[in-house]
């Protein structure tokens, strides 16, 4: 079980539960890899990824087969993302980054979002 992800979503599907599980280890990587010391923690029902460098990162499911990576809306990181990944990625307004449970998530591009993320109080 990653990060209770099983315990927290008890009715999300397999599919759900596997991508969700995808984002959250992916999260916990790019952390890792800035050095940079996560807390865990449930926040209006989803699961929180905190840092003192960055804006919270939520992960939930958006829709019958999508999740989302949520950001703090008042952030200027969807714009920016939407900027730069408009061809790649799709977005729900100015709050998150949507992946169709069914296809691969898109690395290089999730994985410069969450970076950005991470240290966004460091801009």
């Amino acid at each position: 079980m990653n990060d209770h992800v099983d315990e927290i979503y008890k009715t999300y599907s397999i599919k759900e539960k596997e991508k969700l599980n995808e984002l959250s280890h992916f999260i916990k990587e790019e952390a890792k890899n800035l050095n940079i010391e996560l807390s865990t923690s449930l926040k209006w029902g989803q699961l929180t990824f905190s840092s003192k460098t960055g804006t919270p990162i939520r992960i939930d499911r958006f829709s019958e087969d999508q999740v989302a990576l949520f950001v703090h809306c008042q952030t200027t990181l969807v714009e920016e993302w939407r900027e730069m990944f408009s061809d790649v990625l799709c977005f729900s307004k100015n709050r998150a980054i949507l992946f169709e449970t069914a296809s691969d998530l898109p690395k290089e591009e999730l994985k410069i979002c969450i970076q950005m993320a991470l240290t966004y109080k460091k801009k």
